[in-house]
C-alpha cells in the first residue's frame, strides 16, 4: 500500500501509456472519457489526443497528426514526466541506503 501511496503519479503515467498501447485507435467502438462528449457536445479541443497518442505508440505518425496535433508533444511530456518521476525514486532510494549505512 505504502507503494502504492509513494508512486501513484509514475504508476497512473505508466498503465496510461500501457493502456493506449494496447488499444486500436483506428476502431470505432471505444469508450470515451471525454465529459464534453459524453454530454452530447460533438466538438472539444482534448478530443484525439489519447487516440493520436496511441498512434504514435503503433508508429502511425501520419494518424497520429490527423486525429490531434499535440500529440506528439503530450506524449514527449509524458515520457519526460515518468522519467523525472523515476530519477526521483532513484535519488530517494540512494539517500535512504546512504542513510542507513550510517
Amino acid at each position: 500500500m505504502k507503494l502504492l501511496k509513494n508512486n501513484f503519479e509514475l504508476i497512473f503515467w505508466l498503465m496510461a501509456i500501457v493502456a493506449l498501447g494496447v488499444t486500436n485507435p483506428g476502431s470505432d467502438s471505444h469508450f470515451v472519457l471525454c465529459p464534453l462528449r459524453l454530454m452530447g457536445i460533438t466538438w472539444c479541443p482534448g478530443c484525439g489526443i489519447g487516440h493520436a497518442i496511441s498512434y504514435l505508440i503503433h508508429g502511425d505518425i501520419g494518424n497520429s497528426l490527423k486525429a490531434h496535433w499535440l500529440g506528439i508533444p503530450a506524449l514527449f511530456v509524458t515520457f519526460y514526466r515518468i522519467w523525472s518521476l523515476i530519477c526521483i525514486q532513484i535519488f530517494k532510494f540512494k539517500e535512504l541506503k546512504t542513510y542507513s549505512h550510517e
